[in-house]
């Protein structure tokens, strides 16, 4: 279940990309990808850290705390893909 929250939470942070400019590394399914990805790998981290074991949390594991770990992931994962966007088109 906590793997569902954290996709969630990283879908839901993504539709906040559309008040940015689109110079994303993919457009915005690249800001979708990093969105989700960031916010897996980084509540992943986050929760094996609180655990000490390398584990996704079930259903009686998963509260709104643990759900939250997926918010500085998703922004991560969003900036990585904007950066990487910018980049790109300075050098095109």
């Amino acid at each position: 279940m906590g793997m569902l929250g954290w996709v969630m939470m990283g879908l839901a942070i993504w539709h906040f990309t559309i008040f940015l400019p689109d110079r994303f590394w993919g457009g915005i399914v690249g800001a979708f990808v990093g969105a989700l990805v960031g916010a897996i790998v980084v509540g992943l981290i986050i929760y094996s850290v609180k655990v000490s074991a390398f584990r996704v949390p079930g259903e009686k594991a998963t509260d709104v705390a643990v759900i939250l770990y997926a918010i500085p992931g998703a922004l991560i994962g969003i900036a990585a893909v904007y950066l990487e966007g910018i980049r790109r088109e300075h050098r095109g």
